[in-house]
């Protein structure tokens, strides 16, 4: 049997405004995610570079865990399995913000120590030859450096936090694939649904990746 089907574009244009609805809680949650993470990433971070054991062991068992399981399993535990252990149910929106930025804190926390440990010991060094403390030499030698060369990786993270905002519509969340679904279910256009769904995503990344770039090419990232 022969089966044509014609691309409808009249039907993914009229998706965009109800897909719209969803970028901010797409936005929303993937960057008050990494803003905690980058929180969580610098002191776990810094922990896990620590020489004491107390500080370093409880880091490196917080980042294997985060880093080694899915962050689609991290959120349904946060969502269905955390209100057990409450006694009182969870948001969808504050568990999906709660994956993000435990996930991402994951990964940050080893792209800090990465930075931290990428600055030559000679110039911590030189500053205590300075008379500064070790606090001081840390605070206004190593971190700037460090800092300037974590960004790019800093930007990969977003990148893909952003992406994994799109698994968050199994708890509900109104991001913009629980959009397309929703949406799908009335008009039964899935391809030009998804289709504006993957344009979306992609304008946003695509965004994200030409500020970096923006910034490296005026000399304030890397080396």
């Amino acid at each position: 049997m022969d089966v044509t089907f014609q691309f409808d574009w009249q039907a993914a244009i009229a998706s965009i405004p109800y897909l719209l609805e969803g970028i901010p809680w797409t936005l929303l949650i993937s960057f008050g995610g990494l803003a905690i993470g980058f929180i969580i990433g610098i002191v776990f971070g810094l922990a896990r570079i620590s020489r004491s054991p107390l500080l370093r062991w409880p880091a490196i068992v917080y980042i294997e865990i985060f880093r080694g399981t899915p962050v689609l399993v991290q959120v349904l535990f946060i969502f269905y399995g955390l209100p057990q252990l409450l006694g009182g149910p969870i948001n969808a929106l504050t568990a999906g913000i709660a994956a993000i930025a435990l996930n991402a804190g994951a990964y940050i926390s080893e792209i800090v120590r990465g930075g931290v440990q990428s600055i030559e010991k000679g110039q911590r060094e030189a500053g205590l030859s300075l008379g500064l403390s070790r606090t001081q030499a840390f605070r206004y030698i190593i971190w700037p450096q460090a800092l300037r060369r974590m960004i790019p990786a800093l930007g990969n993270q977003g990148i893909v936090s952003i992406k994994d905002t799109s698994l968050f519509s199994v708890i509900g969340v109104g991001e913009l694939v629980r959009q397309g679904q929703v949406y799908i279910a009335t008009t039964f256009t899935a391809l030009e649904v998804y289709f504006m769904v993957a344009l979306m995503y992609l304008a946003i990344t695509l965004s994200l990746s030409l500020a970096l770039r923006l910034l490296e090419r005026r000399g304030l990232v890397g080396q």
